[in-house]
């Protein structure tokens, strides 16, 4: 019997990925642990053939979705973890979060997360917040973690992929299907992974284009989970302004390239929440309601270019 399955994509991470699986064996639990080379060019795949003691794939680079996916498909643990090849997970994270699983019949364990700056060293632990309402939290209402430190039982995410549409936000959209399900929880008061901050290209860092569409795709992972809400009579007023007060920096930094559809992105917020009012110095608020947000949007900009 294999307690967890621990899936870790790639893509030349060579310098960070003997750490990340060395990590994840852990004593007091039985650990398959499936890396996915995901098109290396850097020796990976070679030096992942000379490993023992894992499942090692090749695959020729359609992204951490499909990687994923991949990966999903053979594994046999309990339950499954997702570790990303630049980050590692803390000692007896394994074996004490699979402790509280079987005790508490959890469907997800919850945890917290130490951030590490390679750069300056600096090391900060984000503890678990508690929160009596998981959808909302997911929604953003209080910080939510990050699904790494989460383990969860294979037979509630089988069939919740990692979707390719929302490549840039996958794993948010992959978090709050799995809350959708109302998983049974329990909570490991203690960090369970390390997430390494790095001068190398991560997915949760974007500029230009790419930026626009990873917020676009937060922003339609949202309007999607809200409108699924809804449509089960699930969707109450706190769900709505977690939603809404999450989306709403998201919404101002996507009207710099995009105003008029971020303006249509406002008009949902007011129909959702008509009481609704936006975060902003009073004048800001004046100038939405006597210009609209699209035209205030736009003076704003040219205001700031002009400073």
């Amino acid at each position: 019997m294999i307690d967890v399955s621990i899936i870790v994509p790639t893509y030349n991470r060579l310098w960070s990925l003997p750490q990340a699986i060395a990590s994840c064996r852990t004593a007091g639990c039985t650990v398959e642990i499936i890396v996915v080379d995901d098109g290396s060019t850097d020796g990976t795949w070679n030096w992942l053939e000379q490993q023992s003691g894992i499942v090692a794939i090749r695959t020729e680079n359609w992204g951490k979705d499909w990687a994923v996916q991949t990966a999903m498909a053979v594994a046999r643990g309990d339950y499954v973890r997702f570790l990303d090849s630049d980050d590692w997970l803390t000692p007896d994270a394994n074996r004490e979060q699979l402790v509280l699983a079987r005790e508490a019949g959890a469907d997800i364990v919850l945890a917290g997360y130490e951030d590490y700056d390679e750069t300056t060293e600096d090391r900060h632990v984000y503890e678990w917040v508690d929160c009596d309402d998981f959808i909302a939290q997911q929604l953003g209402e209080v910080w939510s973690s990050h699904y790494s430190a989460f383990l969860f039982r294979r037979g509630l995410i089988q069939d919740i992929p990692h979707r390719q549409d929302f490549a840039l936000r996958d794993d948010r959209l992959f978090i709050l299907e799995a809350a959708l399900r109302h998983p049974r929880l329990a909570v490991y008061r203690k960090p369970s992974f390390v997430h390494r901050r790095h001068e190398g290209i991560r997915l949760q860092r974007t500029t230009g284009f790419k930026r626009d569409l990873a917020n676009w795709t937060f922003i339609a992972i949202f309007r999607k989970v809200l409108d699924m809400l809804d449509a089960r009579g699930e969707l109450t007023l706190r769900r709505k302004r977690a939603a809404i007060n999450t989306m709403w920096a998201v919404v101002r930094s996507f009207a710099k390239a995009y105003p008029e559809e971020a303006a249509e992105v406002v008009d949902w917020f007011y129909r959702l929440d008509p009481e609704f009012r936006p975060p902003v110095r009073p004048s800001v608020s004046l100038a939405y309601k006597l210009l609209g947000f699209a035209r205030t949007e736009r003076l704003l900009r040219l205001r700031a270019a002009l400073l």
